[in-house]
């Protein structure tokens, strides 16, 4: 089956062939850092990891870039509310936001390009356009601006199928005043801006200025990956005007198609509407890792169709915790994931995995998991379905782990069986890693989802081990009362314990 992606520049789902076989390259729009990364922009870059990830799982050489924003006027504003210098601002943001994102399991892009090292080649592609007749230079009362020319482009609109004309009246309704001496044409958009009071900018041949958005990532994406690319990616709230303006520039410039393919995630809504900083209604990346598992959050996010509108609730306690329910559940379906994970490994014990003639139906499951994730993303990344995958092997995994018990009088049934469990391990971390899911080591996952929770519940292990230790007292002495009200005691504050021949465990629950 080959891969099929949505393609929002023809809006459907099409073969996806790269320019040069067997290798991909790769453009999504980064993050504009004056502030820390929100879960949105979380869900859209899982989903190009995943995107990678797969592709690499599917064969291609993939050189992903994803840009950094660092020049911009609202890193330049929030840095003179702050009295911060603006790249100390941007830089300071921008390495949070990779550790946030490196968190949550979205791996380091092959070339991370920051647009304070790009001026050169902003200023050249600017100069480029120029040339072509595209831009033209404008007088400002700050200096000189360079704005390019909308109606030179003929295909302009053809990404997000608007029209000029329409256009042109609602831009003329939102004119600043003066504007209309400065610009052409109101939809003419700035590709350098004079640096104006602020005096914040980079020397140019039209004075100190600094770059429009736009011509940004078209100069990023020529410098690190060429003219042409084959899937050029960000959130949904980018195909106009940031791509279609990318566009315009960069094929008036090079004369060749920027992107083959042009993908788009959905947003991430908070009471309907789009999470997103300058609404002032997100919840950063931070917030969540606060309060939740990263992977959880990754299992959440993969939960709904990357281009389907994805609601993040928020819950307010009358004790005044603050929850995140979507999160919560998706938590506790990774705690099934891993739990699964080590009763197989406690099961295989050490034996090779091998292809027994035993549980043929769960063996089946085991064989073709990975297959099958992968044939599940080449729809067009239908995670979804991948992660019904893993539903399907968790409960495998464990009917086998329950079987085995009942083939001990069977040596040779029980080995076959403990073979299988050892196989299911295996195709466990196959069939997630294209995922990006169960990266972690699972006695590190149980430490850290242990401490979280023992945190936010205002528990201490040595009080709950205390406690556990005087049930188990209880018990040798038959005060089965005494053992019973301690558990629920431990039960009222989310915290489980398990009775074995050799002790009692404890684990503290969502």
């Amino acid at each position: 089956m080959p891969v099929r992606l949505y393609n929002t520049l023809t809006q459907k789902i099409e073969d996806f062939v790269p320019a040069t076989p067997g290798k991909v390259k790769l453009y999504v729009c980064g993050i504009t850092v004056y502030d820390l990364a929100h879960a949105g922009h979380g869900r859209t870059y899982t989903t190009f990891d995943v995107l990678v990830r797969f592709l690499r799982a599917r064969g291609f050489e993939v050189s992903h870039c994803q840009n950094v924003t660092d020049v911009d006027d609202k890193i330049v504003n929030r840095a003179k509310e702050r009295g911060e210098e603006p790249l100390a601002l941007s830089k300071r943001m921008g390495e949070l936001a990779e550790e946030h994102l490196a968190a949550i399991g979205c791996m380091r892009p092959t070339s991370m390009p920051r647009v304070s090292t790009t001026i050169d080649g902003i200023v050249d592609l600017t100069q480029r356009l120029i040339q072509k007749g595209s831009a033209y230079v404008a007088e400002t009362p700050h200096g000189k601006d360079v704005y390019y020319s909308v109606r030179s482009f003929p295909g302009y609109g053809k990404l997000s199928r608007r029209n000029l004309d329409d256009l042109r009246a609602g831009a003329s309704e939102r004119l600043a005043a003066g504007a209309v001496d400065v610009k052409k044409d109101p939809l003419d958009f700035a590709l350098w801006k004079a640096a104006g009071p602020d005096g914040f900018g980079f020397d140019s041949p039209w004075g100190k200025g600094r770059p429009g958005w736009h011509i940004e990532c078209s100069a990023m994406a020529f410098k690190e990956l060429g003219e042409h690319i084959d899937i050029h990616g960000g959130g949904m709230d980018l195909v106009f005007p940031h791509h279609e303006n990318e566009i315009a520039q960069s094929e008036a410039c090079s004369g060749k198609e920027l992107a083959r393919f042009w993908m788009h995630g959905g947003f991430l809504e908070i009471d309907s509407e789009k999470m997103a900083k300058s609404l002032g209604n997100f919840v950063t990346i931070k917030d969540v890792l606060e309060k939740n598992d990263p992977e959880g959050y990754r299992y959440f996010v993969l939960g709904t169709h990357y281009r389907g509108p994805l609601s993040f609730d928020v819950e307010k306690h009358d004790d005044g915790r603050v929850t995140f329910p979507g999160l919560d559940e998706a938590e506790r379906r990774m705690d099934y994931l891993y739990a699964t994970r080590d009763a197989l490994v406690s099961l295989a014990d050490g034996s090779e995995p091998g292809e027994p003639n035993i549980l043929q139906g769960q063996a089946e499951v085991v064989a073709g998991a990975k297959e099958r994730v992968l044939e599940a993303l080449d729809r067009d990344l239908n995670t979804p379905v991948a992660l019904s995958v893993l539903a399907e092997l968790g409960k495998a995994g464990n009917e086998i782990v329950m079987q085995a018990p009942k083939m001990k009088k069977d040596p040779a049934k029980h080995e076959a069986v403990r073979k299988l469990a050892a196989s299911a391990v295996r195709a466990l971390a196959a069939a997630c890693a294209p995922l990006g899911l169960m990266q972690a080591e699972p006695e590190a996952y149980w430490k850290r989802t242990k401490a979280r929770r023992l945190r936010l519940r205002g528990l201490a292990a040595a009080d709950i081990d205390a406690k556990v230790a005087a049930r188990t007292e209880a018990r040798k002495a038959k005060d089965f009362a005494k053992a019973d009200a301690i558990r629920k005691e431990l039960a009222a504050v989310g915290v489980e314990v398990f009775d074995a021949a050799d002790g009692s465990s404890w684990k503290i629950t969502l």
